[in-house]
């Protein structure tokens, strides 16, 4: 009997033990928690969530739209994605023309931003330019062609394309213009009608043509010295 007695009580203190340690540790981790999320509240990042909306700073407008971001489950609308990272179009290779490259040019850079260069004639300043190319860009826009214009010179004109293949149809009205002087797409030049050359609409590789004098005057240069020669040659004889 006795020696029940002992197993029964000793029995009886190890489970209060055994219980008293379940709830000393959880008292220790709620208290951690607690801690940590004190810690987290009072940080820089989560400072932002009790201000007044209106005293928002850029930064705080950025973290609210992240946080809408992480917590939207919604596909994204196609529109908003930046154009650098839309998924590309496919090509059906079946409809490339190997003896149309504009048409095979402007089927790979469908869907893809493109960056073209346009220059004025005439040595324009730039208020003339941004004047000049105003007027272009609301003539396109009303054709439905819409870009980013920039002016990067007194006669020289960056325009952004966030769907690559309008841009020869966008070339294609501005070399047909007065003013325009050239417009370049991937190293190529097509020469406008302010040019002073026949519009052909075809691609001539930009730095071609200056290679092309320099290589003339060149062999001039070496004709000559040839003839120099031969002249001094016979004034030895």
């Amino acid at each position: 009997m006795g020696k029940n007695l002992i197993r029964f009580t000793t029995g009886r203190y190890t489970i209060a033990y055994g219980i008293g340690l379940c709830i000393l540790t959880l008292l220790v981790v709620a208290t951690y928690a607690k801690e940590e999320k004190k810690v987290d509240e009072d940080s820089p990042s989560e400072k932002w969530k009790k201000k007044d909306p209106r005293d928002y700073n850029d930064a705080d407008v950025e973290r609210l739209f992240q946080q809408w971001e992480e917590n939207d489950d919604e596909e994204p609308d196609p529109d908003d994605i930046n154009p650098y990272d839309r998924p590309k179009p496919k090509i059906d290779l079946s409809k490339l023309d190997p003896e149309n490259p504009e048409s095979m040019m402007k089927m790979t850079k469908r869907g893809t931003p493109l960056m073209m260069f346009v220059s004025v004639s005439g040595n324009p300043t730039k208020e003339e330019t941004e004047k000049i190319s105003s007027r272009w860009q609301e003539q396109l826009f009303n054709a439905n062609f819409n870009f980013k214009r920039y002016v990067v010179g007194d006669d020289r004109l960056l325009f952004h394309v966030d769907d690559g293949s309008w841009a020869f149809d966008i070339k294609n009205f501005l070399i047909d213009q007065e003013r325009c002087k050239d417009v370049t797409i991937d190293q190529q030049i097509f020469y406008g009608r302010g040019s002073g050359r026949p519009v052909d609409n075809k691609a001539h590789i930009v730095g071609a043509e200056e290679m092309e004098k320099k290589k003339k005057a060149e062999e001039k240069k070496n004709k000559k010295k040839k003839s120099k020669k031969k002249a001094e040659k016979k004034d030895e004889l």
